[in-house]
Formats: C-alpha cells, structure tokens, sequence
C-alpha cells in the first residue's frame, strides 16, 4: 500500500540581511495590519505555504527549486533542506514526528528529520497521477490530503503508514484547498461549483448555488461554518454544515479580485488576498458583522500569493509570494 524510500537531505543555512519591506495601515472595523517581507536568499523564485511550527520558526518550500526552507525569525535566518530534482514539493506542515511536505510533481508525502536531513518518502496507491498536492492534519497526527490531477482525497495513517484514497466521482473536480475540522475533511473542488466533505467513508459533494463559482481555498470559523474564495467570479462565500445554507458575497475588487490565499483570524475575520490586484492586497470580511476591512497592499507586489496560515499564538498570518519573498501580517 506504500513505497517507503529514504533518501540523504543536504541542508544549507543563510543568514538573511532582514526585512525587505514593511507596510502599517488601519482599516476601519479597528482593523490594523503590519506586513514585513523578508527576501528568500535561494534562487529558484515561488517560495510559498508557510507553517508556523510549536517553536515559531516557519516552514515553507521552495516549488520549483526543490527544496523544504525553513526561517527563524528572530535571528532572521534561513535554511535550506534540499529535496531530488523534479519533486516539486507544494505544501509543508510539521508535528512531532517530523516535517511533512507534498511531493507534488513526484507523486509522493515525504517525512523530512530537520536534525539529520534524511527524508523518508510514501506514495499512494494507485496508476494516476497521484500529485499530493494540500495537506493537513487530523487530531490524531494523521494526513488529510488532496490530489488535484489524481481527482482524489486521501488519507495517511502516519503510524501505521498507510493509506486509504477516496475517488471523487465528477471527472477533473481539481480537489485542491483542505482543511480539517473536528477530524473532518472539507475541500474545495476548483474544477466544478462544489465543496467536497468525506464522511462514514464516503465522499459527499456540496452544489454552490451559481454554476461558474470555482472554490479554490476554504477555511472553518469557530462556530463550524465553512467559508471559501471563489477564484473564478469574484466572491466568497460560507456553507453551513448544520442547516446546509449558502450565503455569498462579492469581494471588494469583483470580478477581478481573483482571491486565491484565504484563512480565518482569531477574531473570525475571514482574510482573502486579491491576486487579481496589482499589487496583491489582503482584505478581511468580518463574519460576524458582515463587513468588508480596507484593503492592504503587499509591498513586494506579491506576484500571487498562494496560500497563507494564521499563527494564533502571535496574531500573525504568514504567506509566500511569487516574487520570492516570505511575509508575517501582524494583527494590532
């Protein structure tokens, strides 16, 4: 059921000359966000998906230069573990048992030991694709994880090391965005107006109400509720789990907003960031009161920025950007 394979991890640390570029402004609502940059010192461009692991240091890869980084920062130094050539790694997160990144171009989850550089690498069942695209956690330490090529949602058991795959029966439904919510996975299928949930082993499908809507990356308030960006049109938009509403909303930039990076705040503000802007720019929607922040321009440009994370324990939301830069918005 699995292909274990260890492989030797070069690590090279570089010490960065520090913050790149820092932006403070208010938006009303009380909002107020400081966005710092620090410059990737590693060639290769798309540094992206940071983790905040129990220490603080941040963990992101570099896509198309090979690599697992991980940023300090205090001291304002990077490291480099490097991966094989052509393994396109897309998202990493950490826990006790290691680091965890996407083997995405190379059909694999790979579990990288930062202390020796060893990696240990798992590859799904099956003849398709199989590129483990996002991935997150259960209560338990184990994988939930998508295939967006591969048209499946998967599972890894991390101590038993094994899997067990849920075909997504619509044809190129693009599982992408996950998250996992009380031991539940919900995911955005980007190739069709539809959520994706599995439950008792089955994988269950949520219509949004317009047919062009294409959810790309979603994320859970504190009452449960799942709310997504839809890259396509413009939008976000919230399902509830319990009485199996919809409710949208457009973002402030409409249809040109493109918003791809989204995850809840503390405060169940809802933050999106408009790739479809230049520069990017962050935006929240209180869920609560139902309203729009200002907007808040990336100083680097942003390129795209892909994915993002909070860090509750700081007030932060980290992101990486297509210009190579790895950035902290801090609440205040």
């Amino acid at each position: 059921m699995f292909k274990p394979m260890t492989l030797s991890g070069l690590m090279l640390a570089v010490l960065c000359a520090g913050a790149a570029m820092t932006q403070t402004a208010d938006g009303n609502e009380g909002v107020r966000l400081e966005i710092t940059e620090w410059n990737v010192p590693f060639a290769g461009g798309r540094a992206r998906d940071p983790w905040v692991d129990a220490e603080g240091r941040v963990w992101f890869v570099g896509q198309q230069a090979h690599y697992v980084g991980r940023f300090t920062p205090e001291s304002g130094e990077f490291e480099r573990f490097r991966l094989e050539d052509g393994t396109g790694p897309h998202t990493v997160i950490t826990n006790a048992q290691g680091v965890w990144y996407a083997g995405n171009r190379a059909a694999h989850i790979g579990l990288l030991d930062p202390a020796s550089g060893a990696i240990e690498t798992f590859v799904p069942p099956g003849d398709g694709r199989r590129d483990v695209h996002s991935m997150a956690f259960d209560g338990d330490g184990n994988l939930w994880f998508t295939e967006q090529g591969g048209n499946r949602i998967g599972f890894f058991d991390t101590r038993r090391q094994a899997f067990t795959m849920h075909e997504v029966s619509r044809g190129w439904a693009r599982p992408y965005g996950i998250v996992v919510h009380d031991d539940q996975p919900w995911v955005a299928l980007f190739g069709t107006h539809r959520l994706a949930t599995v439950k008792d082993g089955e994988v269950r499908e949520i219509d949004l109400p317009r047919a062009e809507a294409r959810p790309r990356r979603l994320d859970i308030a504190s009452d449960g509720r799942v709310w997504y960006g839809d890259y396509a049109t413009g939008h976000i938009g919230r399902y509830d789990p319990g009485s199996g509403e919809v409710k949208e909303w457009p973002a402030p930039s409409g249809a040109r907003s493109l918003p791809y990076a989204v995850v809840m705040d503390g405060e169940d503000r809802f933050w999106i960031v408009e790739t479809g802007v230049r520069p990017n720019r962050f935006v929240a929607f209180d869920t609560r009161a139902e309203t729009w922040s200002e907007a808040f321009e990336i100083p680097s440009g942003g390129g795209t920025v892909r994915h993002m994370v909070y860090d509750p324990a700081r007030d932060a939301i980290w992101f990486g950007t297509d210009e190579n830069t790895l950035g902290r918005a801090e609440l205040q």
